[in-house]
């Protein structure tokens, strides 16, 4: 019996959990349908969430006999994702799905932006919260995917907002930029943890991060394609380019085990520190094209 037991938590936490673990930065993601007259960034948002929700399953609120209860990479990069989603979401409600901050909000927009803030760790019973049944959060993140599909369906039809006007792209990159710069803080303290080269809270933060600049990639990626326009007349195509390759690069460090050496002092990688430079230099990048949108 024991020994049954003992090769049950060996299969589930040393089989079926690795097999289920999947950080997935693939830079080349892209919504593969965009309707007509749609808008490919809010496709893009929307098959983000579609993938990490039915594809590869939401992992961040997998309790701890879960077979990933015990991996904590893939539910920290899926927490920055949906943090990039749901800024972004609130971007599309506040700034480029509306006519101009008194007119009335898109309800597809609000319902999407209000779910997809939902925190991401909500399993079906939160005792700490309530001793009732909770809606999980992959619950909640799949009403706000519905939400993005139905507003880009709509502005397909003529029937929803979509401003392509230089001051609502520089608005929307602002608070983007904004959103970034309060994790580069994140790094700072994390690089102050942990015990010689190696740190829990500096690994939690490199993979929120990668999740976070991972999505912005991609969906400013899918952005540029939208304001295309406006990138052409402002003469931002080099800039516009760069910013995508530093958020891209960030993103993308793949490191087998995430270092926090001193890097004033030590021979080995401070990873937090890399990634931690190319998102400064996004957020850069970021700020100069909102000055130049700006004139």
């Amino acid at each position: 019996m024991i020994a049954a037991l003992l090769l049950g938590v060996a299969a589930n936490y040393g089989v079926l959990g690795p097999m289920t673990h999947n950080i997935d930065a693939n830079p080349e993601f892209q919504a593969t349908v965009v309707p007509e007259n749609g808008s490919a960034a809010v496709a893009t948002a929307a098959a983000l969430m579609d993938r990490e929700l039915n594809l590869h399953g939401w992992t961040p609120n997998d309790q701890w006999f879960a077979p990933t209860g015990l991996l904590d990479n893939m539910p920290n990069f899926q927490t920055g994702v949906v943090n990039a989603v749901g800024r972004f979401s609130f971007e599309m409600l506040d700034q480029i799905g509306r006519r101009s901050g008194s007119s009335s909000a898109d309800p597809d927009l609000e319902r999407a932006s209000g779910f997809l803030q939902y925190p991401p760790y909500i399993w079906v019973w939160e005792p700490s919260r309530s001793f009732l049944p909770s809606v999980p959060s992959e619950n909640q993140y799949r009403q706000g995917l519905e939400a993005l599909e139905r507003y880009n369906a709509r502005l397909a039809r003529g029937e929803a907002i979509f401003e392509r006007r230089a001051d609502t792209l520089a608005a929307a990159l602002s608070r983007i930029s904004d959103d970034l710069g309060s994790q580069t803080s994140q790094i700072v303290r994390a690089q102050d943890t942990g015990r010689w080269i190696f740190s829990r809270t500096a690994d939690d933060v490199f993979y929120r991060n990668k999740g976070m600049l991972y999505g912005y990639d991609v969906i400013l990626t899918a952005l540029g394609k939208d304001f295309a326009r406006v990138i052409q007349e402002r003469n931002l195509g080099p800039i516009w380019e760069q910013t995508l390759n530093s958020l891209r690069q960030g993103s993308q460090l793949r490191p087998p085990i995430v270092l926090n050496g001193r890097h004033d002092r030590s021979i080995f990688a401070n990873h937090l520190a890399l990634q931690g430079f190319a998102m400064k230099r996004a957020i850069l990048q970021l700020n100069e094209v909102v000055s130049v949108l700006a004139i």
